[in-house]
């Protein structure tokens, strides 16, 4: 429901009017939260800041609160009041994939994306991430951490779980992207509301679930090799995480020669860069 808005005007009188909508911009970053009072405020600062004086794009932050037992509701709100161009939405059921899935079907963007409030990805990605999507060359983009020309700093056993991983799913759904699960990914407004109607994981199997639909539909999906630093105090358990995404694995191989639907474009997958 709206809220109205009251202006008093010379003579007492009042004007009531609905909120605006949100102005569309060129692209949207979601921050998907749960339980981060320590780190959010200084993480959207620092991407606030590097939008505001070094992105040339039009662009919107998004705090999307999933469910958070702690202060970091109330500190994104102070955020929102503070800074202009960031706003909150509150997402009360848990799920890493629900919240985006909320926060990107309220889109007011081109260009959707998401990255993980740690900022382990250098935000000098985001612009190679975005710009071929602005542009039309491709529907999807993701950073990949397992790319020649990526440099990455991880624990031996995140290293070999992730590779582990994306192996399974090039073996398995014949995955030809490189890095399903970095938290960095951003899509088209219009490939968004295609696809988000089929995926149905909710959780961290979301990620996968979206690229492997897309890449079923022939859509192009762009990667770009990432600088990336693992954050000591991640919220995602290996162990629950991984034997969940197996679960949504073996769902998609089930389900793997099942008819495509029509997608809004028919291209080939084409990997960059």
């Amino acid at each position: 429901m709206s809220t109205l808005t009251a202006t008093r005007l010379p003579g007492g009188h009042v004007a009531l009017a609905l909120p605006q909508a949100p102005q569309m911009v060129d692209v949207e970053v979601v921050i998907p939260v749960y339980n981060e009072q320590r780190v959010l405020e200084g993480s959207v600062r620092r991407l606030h800041a590097y939008l505001s004086r070094r992105f040339p794009f039009s662009w919107r932050i998004v705090i999307a609160d999933n469910g958070s037992t702690d202060a970091t509701l109330v500190v994104a709100r102070r955020l929102s009041y503070a800074l202009g161009g960031v706003e909150v939405i509150e997402v009360r059921e848990k799920g890493r994939g629900r919240a985006l899935r909320a926060a990107w079907s309220a889109g007011q963007a081109r260009v959707l994306c998401y990255m993980d409030v740690d900022l382990s990805t250098e935000l000098g990605g985001l612009l190679p991430l975005v710009a071929p999507l602005l542009s039309g060359h491709s529907e999807l983009a993701i950073g990949t951490r397992l790319h020649r020309d990526a440099r990455v700093r991880r624990s031996l056993k995140r290293e070999l779980v992730s590779r582990a991983y994306n192996r399974l799913l090039r073996i398995a759904l014949r995955a030809h992207f490189s890095d399903a699960q970095c938290g960095f990914k951003a899509v088209r407004a219009e490939v968004a509301r295609e696809l988000l109607p089929f995926v149905r994981d909710q959780e961290w199997f979301f990620d996968t679930e979206l690229l492997m639909l897309a890449q079923r539909r022939g859509l192009r999906i762009h990667e770009v090799p990432v600088d990336w630093v693992e954050d000591a105090d991640s919220r995602v358990r290996i162990v629950s995480t991984a034997l969940a995404d197996l679960r949504g694995v073996g769902r998609l191989f089930l389900h793997r020669s099942s008819p495509a639907r029509t997608p809004l474009t028919r291209r080939h997958p084409i990997l960059a860069p």
